[in-house]
């Protein structure tokens, strides 16, 4: 709030004034392109007075400027725009003495260009204050640290970004966009905000945001949406140095829907009926068995995905929703694992037990530690054999009758 606009186009300034059901998730972008970060400039520091400053002549750029800067010379893009704070400004260094800045250089402002929005480590789960979300056992797969379809972004108010939103699928869908501290909640007022001055300088790519103002309206979750994506979120995640997959201690990890790294320890997929509520069972997880010290370096992904289904393990069948947990723990070695399995067991003894009460109408444990080779898989229904495996069964009779009847009758050779 009280911030200004300054926009360039060649040699054209001008000012304007800036716009100031389930559990809302809220991400948070967070590099920026401030003119006070110094990380954003190849000297590692904000320029001083005997400084020139130089942005990249063809480089599209929105930069924040939070207080006032002398400068010996400053050279322009062709299109960029300074957001100016309550005085803050910018002034011909008049040569006197200026601490810390005894001998002056060349400044040149960092490329932002290839801050992907499908980069998971460029986002941060926040409070709706915008504070860090505290930690905790709750983790979340690789494609759920970006924003899902119904989630909450928020650009950290006075802080001015650029973002690439190249995706593999044209419209990106969100629940709400807050930028320089304003939310943006419905499709109209997102797009007011698209027709203004500074959003094709902060959003560039072939992806199309949208605010839907909605949040996930089912009790049971909601997919996140980002599986199109899924292979540009592990590229972003592992192009980096030192950002590569840790080695899994088992020999035969698991490779949850949705992560990047294979794992040791524990993932369980349930099926579930209209009764399955999905923060009402975390929360009963969280409170019955992680809260329970042996499982004190536990942590745990839970969230409904689509796994692809096929008919006599050719003819694709579509996706079925799913509720995946995946649970890790932070043993060493041959342990590794090893109280994630634990947990995962007592949790599926606990849906035998319970499953039908929650919602629940089968679970199945797949395991990966580092004491077993691998793929320890255990399958307990709530109650019986499902109605999909009993139909299963008699579709492949009726297909092996068929056959038989046709051969039979001569219309088959």
């Amino acid at each position: 709030a009280g911030s200004q606009c300054l926009s360039w186009t060649g040699l054209n300034c001008f000012f304007c004034s800036l716009p100031a059901a389930t559990a809302a998730v809220y991400k948070q972008w967070i590099p920026n392109t401030n003119f006070e970060t110094a990380s954003n400039w190849d000297k590692g520091r904000v320029p001083c007075a005997r400084d020139v400053v130089h942005f990249e002549k063809d480089k599209v750029i929105s930069v924040f400027v939070g207080s006032p800067h002398a400068l010996t010379d400053m050279y322009l893009p062709l299109n960029g725009e300074f957001l100016l704070a309550s005085g803050a400004a910018f002034t011909a260094f008049d040569g006197s003495w200026d601490p810390g800045c005894d001998s002056g250089g060349t400044a040149r402002f960092a490329d932002a260009e290839h801050r992907s929005w499908f980069d998971p480590t460029l986002w941060q789960d926040v409070l709706p204050s915008g504070e860090l979300r505290p930690g905790g056992p709750i983790f979340s797969v690789h494609e759920e640290r970006v924003p899902c379809h119904h989630d909450d972004v928020i650009f950290q108010p006075e802080t001015s970004f650029r973002v690439n939103t190249d995706s593999s699928q044209p419209v990106i869908h969100l629940r709400s966009i807050s930028v320089m501290g304003q939310e943006l909640n419905t499709p109209s007022s997102w797009a007011g905000y698209l027709g203004g001055p500074s959003a094709p300088l902060q959003f560039h790519g072939n992806g199309s945001l949208q605010v839907t103002g909605t949040g996930c309206p089912d009790k049971s979750g909601c997919a996140c949406g980002n599986a199109l994506d899924g292979p540009r979120i592990c590229a972003a995640l592992l192009r980096a140095p030192g950002r590569q997959c840790p080695e899994p201690a088992c020999q035969s990890p698991l490779q949850p829907l949705g992560h990047c790294c294979g794992v040791c320890g524990a993932t369980i997929n349930l099926e579930f009926t209209p009764d399955f509520d999905l923060l009402k069972y975390q929360d009963k997880l969280i409170q019955e068995l992680l809260s329970q010290p042996k499982y004190a370096g536990v942590q745990m992904a839970m969230s409904k995905v689509h796994r692809a289904q096929t008919f006599l393990g050719v003819v694709s069948r579509g996706a079925a929703p799913l509720i995946q947990i995946v649970l890790i723990d932070d043993r060493a070695g041959a342990q590794a694992g090893t109280a994630a399995e634990q947990l995962a067991a007592d949790i599926m003894q606990d849906i035998a037990q319970h499953g039908e009460a929650l919602g629940i109408s089968s679970g199945k444990m797949e395991v990966a530690t580092g004491s077993t080779a691998s793929g320890q898989v255990g399958n307990h229904p709530a109650s019986g054999i499902t109605a999909g495996t009993v139909m299963g069964l008699l579709l492949s009779l009726l297909f092996l009758g068929g056959i038989l009847f046709l051969y039979r009758k001569g219309k088959l050779r």
